[in-house]
């Protein structure tokens, strides 16, 4: 499996993850190498390779992916202390898995600006 397929796969059942929350369009699950405390990944069901492939048609399905992680965050208790939403764009921004997806981190005290 590559990384480029690896969301393909998970929608599919053949790599398994814990499942944290999942909607009709957005599956949210835990890292499978977490680098935070908490570590939950949140992808569109359906397939877009980067947010460079987002256009309007695609407005509410991110607003879904952003309000499903800050209510992921405050079912965390993330919500009062802070967490971080990430979503990496292309090789030089540390994209590997393309199949856009937003990582929310938290559970640690994190500094300005990120590695």
């Amino acid at each position: 499996m590559t990384d480029d397929f690896y969301c393909d796969e998970v929608l599919s059942g053949k790599t398994e993850v814990r499942v944290v929350r999942e909607t009709d369009n957005v599956l949210a699950y835990h890292h499978t190498r977490p680098f935070w405390p908490a570590h939950v990944v949140v992808i569109p069901k359906r397939h877009i390779a980067s947010l460079n492939d987002i256009g309007v048609e695609d407005d509410q399905l991110v607003g879904e992916l952003v309000r499903r992680a800050a209510a992921l965050a405050k079912d965390r208790g993330l919500s009062a202390g802070g967490y971080r939403t990430v979503f990496n764009t292309n090789r030089d921004a540390g994209q590997t898995v393309f199949h856009v997806h937003l990582h929310l981190l938290g559970g640690r005290s994190m500094s300005w600006p990120p590695g």
